[in-house]
This record gives C-alpha cells, structure tokens and sequence, in this order.
C-alpha cells in the first residue's frame, strides 16, 4: 500500500510537475486545483504561497488575511508590529507603526512608508473581518469594530491621528462601549 503524501507534500510535487521557478496568482490557482484533486478539501492560496516561500520558490501573491510580505530591509522594524488582540494593542501597534513610517517618510524611504500603510490596512481588514464575524463573541465585536475605525482615521490622517484618538477615547459613546477603559484626559493630552 503506497503512504500517502501530505498537502505540503502535494504542493510541492505539483510545483515540481509544473517546473515552477516563481509563482503569483495564477501558478497558485493551477497548484490548487491540481491538489484539490486528490485531497477532500482544497489548500488556500495563502497557505500555498507559505508553502513554496518555505520551499524557495519565489512567490508574487498577498493574502488579505496574512501580512504583506515585508523584504530583509525592514524586517527587523516592521515584522510582529501589527497587533490588534484588544484596544491598548491596537493602540500601541499604532504607536509603533506610525513610529516607523515618520522615521521612512523623514528619510524619504518611500517604499518603508508604503509597507507600514500596507500593514495598517491589512490590520484595518482583518479587523473589521473579525468584526463582522457571528463566530466572535459581541464584546470582541465592538473591540474589532472600534481598532479598524482606528485603522481607517490613521489611513486618512495619519498626521492628526493621536489627537483624534485623544478626543475619541473621551467621547460618551466610546465610553458607554469601553467603559473600563474610559480615563481621565491627563494635562499633556497623552496617556501615563
């Protein structure tokens, strides 16, 4: 009886049969395909992209549900800071975010720049994913709900964010949603 190969182990054999040197969308979408044949259940794109990133092959393909694909250059200050478990993460992944995009846009580091808007939009919808989600509970609904308008008001504004936020976070109904994290507005207009 021959062993059975696993849907890494698939992916990788239809890469070969294809002689794939680099994939983007469509490579991935035949890889699928070929792979669905012989398993009950479909790989993802996304989880095939990991496969063949893991593998070596060069892969032109984003998930809105993964984050971007950050080059060696930046990975050290970007990698892990997109958090959103809750507001004060949120919040902070925020802080650190916009960090790291002042520090690009005062070196004039356009690509730097562009990856932190591309990881605060992914962090934006995947929020609001989570959001809409019937499976999450409601008060983890509102938290989503609330930290992807955050990421929303940073894509618009991102100069005028932290005052925004300021003066969000002293609202009646942020307070009638959050409040235990409802505090008094400290005299510098940020938080201890």
């Amino acid at each position: 009886m021959a062993r059975r190969l696993s849907k890494k182990q698939l992916i990788l054999e239809s890469r070969g049969k294809l002689a794939l040197q680099k994939a983007g969308e469509r490579e991935l979408r035949l890889i699928q395909k070929e792979v669905s044949q012989r398993l009950a259940a479909p790989p993802s794109l996304s989880y095939i992209a990991t496969v063949l990133r893991q593998a070596g092959t060069p892969v032109d393909y984003e998930d809105p549900y993964t984050d971007p694909v950050i080059p060696p250059r930046y990975a050290n200050r970007l990698q892990g800071t997109l958090k959103f478990d809750n507001l004060s993460a949120g919040e902070a992944s925020l802080r650190s975010l916009d960090a790291a995009f002042q520090e690009y846009v005062s070196a004039s580091d356009h690509t730097g720049a562009a990856l932190v808007r591309k990881l605060v939009l992914r962090g934006k919808q995947r929020a609001q994913s989570l959001a809409g989600s019937p499976r999450v509970n409601p008060e983890k609904r509102r938290e989503k709900t609330e930290i992807a308008s955050w990421f929303r008001v940073w894509l618009e504004s991102p100069g005028l964010f932290f005052a925004w936020l300021e003066v969000r976070k002293q609202t009646e109904e942020f307070g009638r949603l959050f409040p235990s994290k409802v505090s008094a507005p400290s005299p510098t207009g940020h938080e201890p």
